[in-house]
């Protein structure tokens, strides 16, 4: 393995998730803070925070007992460290350290903007652990960070990157470990008895998606490209999507109803979270608990669950290798493919925003040095 040299460049690496309360105590204010996030709650500012709370107090409770089965608390800040340690260990020609900057609990992004200040790097990389960029998601991280480094006067060239939905190492790691588990559910069913894959993604109200956001197309995306990638003949598979948070008509169809369908069509079926890469509330509680009762209740003669990505070697070393893409491709803006790879429609992409031109079809990441 190759060693930093002494005067190997120090890379900040800042990687963005969603966050969980670590205690009971903390899933209200957890709540009020995600709701109150004007892309998550799109309401005029005037209304959002009485609004905020009126919807965290009504969810508080059923939160909590959600996090209180996971043993009372969100183990994605554990997770998410476990990644960063991995990742550090994976770039081995450059001094490395990762800075966890979470959207809605600690630590918060302005927590992690001092500490990258204090630890002086030569350049900063800034890595969502959303694979696919939402205003809900990536956008908000990014909004939030750029308050949280004028703010301690953090001043280095940064790269961000953007989404990385259809990069080859990420979808050869994600596809590796879904046939894994596909293989092992068909060899525990009957012989004969079908078998039928549901991706399944967190939903969004299609108003966002309407507006322009491009997580769906981009989920799409990577369902299109692993399935290609496991290149398994015939794989039955469908998208769907989950969570759904609040009475607007959300992007579909729901996991719930594609799980129904499997029972009426008496198939088996191995449930994989598509566009998470940590385990959290939506996969250990929403996933494992409520759709396998579901899928029990209804006669679904299988049900399996593929775990996310967590510290998957090979999605380390995807994250590594876009890590090294990023610096290559030098300060400002990139995807996983250098430029913008979402369509003009939509137009909340941020290469969209910025006009940059639609590249079709997606290039070959950049050549990195080594």
């Amino acid at each position: 393995m190759t060693r930093a040299p002494r005067t190997a460049p120090r890379i900040a690496i800042v990687l963005f998730n969603l966050g969980g309360p670590d205690r009971l105590e903390a899933v209200r204010p957890f709540l009020v803070n995600l709701f109150t996030d004007p892309a998550i709650l799109r309401v005029p500012f005037l209304v959002r925070p009485l609004l905020a709370r009126i919807i965290a107090r009504a969810r508080t409770k059923p939160a909590t007992e959600n996090y209180a089965r996971l043993g009372g608390a969100s183990p994605l800040l554990a997770l998410t460290e476990q990644q960063a340690r991995a990742l550090e260990a994976a770039l081995p020609e450059v001094s490395a350290r990762c800075f966890v900057a979470m959207r809605y609990w600690h630590p918060f992004s302005l927590q992690a903007a001092r500490a990258v200040k204090d630890w002086d790097p030569d350049h900063v990389v800034l890595l969502p652990l959303y694979p696919h960029f939402s205003t809900t998601t990536t956008g908000s991280s990014l909004d939030a960070w750029r308050e949280a480094a004028v703010r301690v006067g953090l001043i280095k060239p940064v790269s961000t990157l953007c989404c990385y939905y259809e990069d080859q190492s990420f979808v050869a790691a994600t596809a590796a470990i879904v046939r894994r588990h596909v293989e092992q559910a068909r060899a525990a069913l009957e012989p004969g008895l079908r078998l039928r894959v549901l991706f399944s993604a967190h939903g969004l109200p299609e108003v966002i998606v309407r507006a322009g956001d491009p997580y769906q197309f981009q989920v799409e995306r990577t369902v299109a490209a692993v399935v290609r990638q496991m290149a398994l003949p015939g794989l039955d598979h469908v998208v769907c999507y989950q969570s759904r948070a609040t009475p607007q008509r959300w992007i579909g169809p729901s996991t719930d109803a594609e799980v129904a369908r499997a029972a009426a069509d008496k198939v088996a079926v191995v449930v994989v979270p598509i566009a998470f890469v940590s385990e959290h509330s939506e996969t250990l509680v929403e996933l494992d608990i409520e759709y396998q009762e579901l899928a029990h209740r209804l006669g679904v003669p299988g049900y399996f669950r593929v775990p996310t990505q967590n510290a998957d070697a090979g999605f380390i070393a995807a994250l590594a290798d876009l890590v090294r893409g990023a610096i290559s491709h030098g300060p400002g803006l990139c995807s996983f493919a250098g430029g913008g790879t979402c369509p003009a429609p939509h137009r909340d992409c941020p290469h969209v925003r910025a006009g940059a031109a639609f590249a079709a079809p997606v290039a070959p990441r950049l050549a990195v040095a080594a």
